[in-house]
Formats: structure tokens, sequence, C-alpha cells
């Protein structure tokens, strides 16, 4: 269960099932062997089975003894299995709300946005313009939500498979270092702890030149150093293999504070060692396809893309593919 009121997603027992299904399918385990009910997959990959297929799951006559007897078996199996479905309940809850974001997000009104026509008024047919200012706060709106969303599961899934967790600053070990290098009683944010090898890890997609601003590249800098100080080993990872003059001048200032640079496929290799056999395909099935399969694509300028808004569904086009959102 996640979320509360309407936003709330409650795994039904035959989804719960069905993700455990699917997880012993990706491990190469046996269903027979571990007398688990077999459920007939649409497809092996997760990403290439449609949300509404596991909707279709809470008609299943499916009870808690079952589900339980599976996750036992499971468990018996490998330990770890705890934290692989953990992880990708975790993973499908998300993607189900944000289902429910996609269909249900409201179209703007003229009254929150109408003065904003003061900056293009007169630029092209107005009704063109107010067409474009509701499009562009639906947009804006939705990838605020999307970065909520993201933010809620990307680090926290990374961190478990690394064998740590995400601590706020409130309670952070690593504290800021003042003018002198001494302590503060000022608490950083860490991605992730793992208190086991006594690792802080900087967590990063990627880093570019333009990333962030000077005051903030300022924080990024500072970091590796509060963690030695705190008695920790810095480790910043990094996982698009793009080199940059920030990304040198970073990973230089770990390896100066006694701490390690992963970077590219030695990141991936990183994360998969420390997982362990059971956890490493979690990341290969689940995190690492959807990341390199986007990090692929080359946008140097965006293709032309058509939006269309009906009483039922939104669509996004590009000529050749369809992305369809059904509306409730």
């Amino acid at each position: 269960m996640h979320g509360s009121g309407e936003a709330q997603v409650v795994l039904s027992n035959g989804e719960l099932l069905s993700l455990i299904s699917i997880a012993i399918v990706n491990l190469g385990w046996s269903h027979k062997e571990l007398e688990v009910a077999e459920i007939d997959l649409p497809n092996d990959d997760y990403y290439q089975i449609a949300l509404t297929w596991f909707d279709q799951q809470d008609d299943l006559d499916t009870s808690s003894d079952t589900v339980m007897q599976a996750l036992t078996s499971c468990f018996c199996k490998h330990n770890d299995f705890g934290l692989f479905i953990e992880n990708l309940s975790a993973l499908h809850r998300r993607r189900v709300k944000y289902k429910r974001i996609l269909s249900s997000q409201q179209m703007p009104t003229m009254d929150q946005i109408g003065p904003r026509a003061l900056l293009e008024y007169g630029g092209c047919d107005v009704t063109l313009l107010a067409n474009w200012m509701v499009w562009k706060k639906w947009i804006y709106d939705i990838d605020n939500r999307s970065a909520q969303e993201t933010g809620y599961l990307f680090e926290p899934v990374l961190a478990s498979c690394l064998g740590g967790a995400p601590v706020g600053s409130r309670n952070s070990p690593v504290k800021r270092l003042d003018s002198n290098g001494r302590q503060t009683s000022s608490g950083r944010q860490i991605d992730c702890l793992v208190p086991d090898n006594n690792r802080t890890y900087e967590l990063k997609l990627r880093v570019t030149i333009a990333a962030s601003g000077q005051g903030r590249f300022g924080e990024e800098l500072s970091f590796a150093k509060e963690s030695e100080v705190a008695g920790f080993i810095p480790v910043l990872l990094v996982l698009d293999p793009t080199p940059s003059h920030r990304l040198t001048e970073l990973s230089e200032r770990y390896l100066a504070c006694g701490g390690a640079f992963y970077h590219g496929e030695e990141a991936w290799q990183h994360m998969e060692d420390e997982a362990g056999e059971v956890i490493s395909i979690f990341i290969e099935k689940y995190i690492k396809p959807p990341i390199q399969g986007i990090e692929e694509v080359e946008v140097t300028f965006p293709s032309s893309i058509n939006l269309s808004w009906s009483d039922k569904t939104i669509e996004i086009s590009d000529g050749s593919s369809t992305y369809v959102i059904n509306r409730i």
C-alpha cells in the first residue's frame, strides 16, 4: 500500500502474486520446485506488460494464504528475494500512481494562467496562444509530479541495491564543515549510507559542464571532505558514461579524500557486485534497461510532436508512433 485518500495505491493479492511470478521467471527459478502457482504472463519483461493487465489480476480469486505461501517459498530459496520483491512492488506502485496522475491531472484554467498572455500576446493568433498556454501549464504540472514520484523511487531503490539507505540531513552523521574545517551541527543529506562497509555514496545519473550552478557544485565538492572527516569512505557513482570537466574535478576530489569513483559501465558493475546474485538481476532487469534505453536516444533538437486532447484521451504522436493516455 502507498499513499492515502484518492492517491492511495493498494496491490491486490492477484497483482502481488503476478509480480512474484514475474520475479521467479526473471530469476530463472522453477515455479514447480517452489510449489508456487505459475501465472500465464503476457511477457517475461515487466516493462512490456501493460499496466491494464495487472488491473485484471484484481479479479483473481487469490487468498492471502496463497500469497504468503509463495513469499515464504521464495524467501527460503534466497533471503534476498525479500528486497527483490519489495523494490519491484515499489516500482509497480509508483508506475500505477503516475498512470492515475496522467489520467486525472486537470486542465489549467485561464484564471490560473491568463496574465501570462502579456508576455506573448500579439506574437501569434490569439486562439493558438491560448491553447499553447494551456498545454504549457499542463505539461509543467505533469513534469513536476513526475520528478516528485521519481525522487521517491529512484535513489531509495538504488541505495537498497547497494545495501544501504538514503539519510536525510536531520539525522545525518555527516556534518557540514566551518571555515576552519571543523564539524558543525548541520547535517548533510546522504544519497546512500552503507554502515556495513562505512561508505557514503553520491548517486548521479550524469555530471555535465552545465549540470549546476557554481554554488551547487561547491556543495557537491565539499561532500567528499565532510564524509572523510566524519569517518566515512566517500564514493561517487555516476551511471552515464559521458565525460566532462566538472566530472573530472568532482571525481578527483573524492579520490583525494580517500574515496572511490565509478563511472559508466564500471558504476553498473559496482552496483551489481555489491548487490549480490539476486539483486544484481533486479538491476539488470528493472533499472538498467530504461535508463540506458533512453540515454541511447540522441536528441539534439526535439523532433516534431503532435498533441491532441479529447474527452477521453490525450494523444502524443511523432508520425510513426502514438502514446495514448486514457482520461478519467
